[in-house]
């Protein structure tokens, strides 16, 4: 049950939040004062309720009071992101903690505000903070740094740690926008001009690429079995990535609906199958041998 205590002309409620492995109590405090113009009567039902409202709102909250963002980030990683994303993915994330760590990771979950948040991504904003350009980041990027923040947080709430996410009510702000560059139909044709004195691995591999619009990744994880060459309907349904821990390796596409038939001109299939019979070739030389 809380705890109230009168401070002049405020008062301090507490309650228990259990205790920490070491046998150490927790506790959770706030401060309520009272309009000055309650009389005595509403302020003690408005304390009572204040009390019951902070009780209800900790009782869930047994470590919210002795983890900082930082360490409950790293519970996070080793708890969730460990066991449920693609690696691909996992590094992502990782890359983002240095900054994210440096700004607010020393912030316990519970004093986490919308203000400290929205500052940081603010100052994501700023001249210089990409250090390659010395421009801003990004709009897209900063949604990615606020999209971890609010990862982690929802993943607390979700553990009965918190009851709110500050996240929701950030602003990102425009930032930077960074130019595609796209082929314009004029330089796509000499790229394909160019083309056709390349090595036919090359040839095979932008020819496809141009035409289906798929991922790199996608690219890379295509198989021949994947391609119907009598129909020109290629199956994408997995990846080639890589990441220094794992090195290369074959995983799932992005998402669930990448995972799809897309056809290309017969053209693409006459340069693919131009390229399957010449590695045909190269694997009866090396038996051979």
């Amino acid at each position: 049950m809380a705890s109230i205590e009168k401070r002049g002309d405020s008062y301090r409620i507490k309650v228990s939040c259990g205790y920490k492995s070491n046998g150490q109590q927790v506790t959770q405090k706030m401060t309520w004062t009272p309009d000055p113009k309650m009389t005595e009567q509403q302020i003690e039902k408005e304390l009572q309720r204040q009390a019951i409202l902070f009780e209800e709102e900790r009782k869930h909250g047994q470590i919210v009071s002795a983890i900082k963002f930082e360490a409950f980030a790293e519970e996070w990683f080793e708890d969730y992101a460990k066991l449920n994303l693609k690696s691909t993915i996992y590094t992502k994330q990782r890359q983002l903690t240095k900054r994210v760590y440096a700004a607010i990771g020393h912030i316990r979950l519970d004093k986490l505000t919308t203000r400290e948040i929205q500052k940081f991504i603010n100052s994501l904003a700023k001249d210089g903070v990409n250090e390659h350009t010395g421009k801003p980041l990004s709009r897209k990027t900063m949604i990615h740094y606020l999209s971890f923040i609010s990862t982690i947080i929802d993943y607390a709430i979700k553990m009965d740690m918190l009851s709110d996410n500050p996240c929701r009510r950030v602003t990102i702000p425009k930032g930077s926008k960074k130019e595609r560059k796209i082929l314009t139909i004029e330089e796509t044709e000499e790229f394909f001009d160019l083309l056709r004195t390349a090595p036919l691995k090359y040839r095979a591999f932008f020819t496809l690429d141009i035409y289906s619009g798929m991922r790199r990744g996608e690219m890379l994880g295509l198989e021949w079995k994947d391609i119907d060459f009598q129909t020109g309907v290629i199956h994408i349904q997995r990846t080639s990535n890589y990441t220094k821990t794992n090195g290369f390796y074959t995983d799932t596409t992005k998402t669930e609906s990448s995972v799809r038939f897309v056809k290309v001109p017969m053209e693409v299939i006459d340069v693919l199958l131009l390229y399957k019979d010449e590695q045909d070739e190269e694997r009866i030389k090396l038996g051979s041998k």
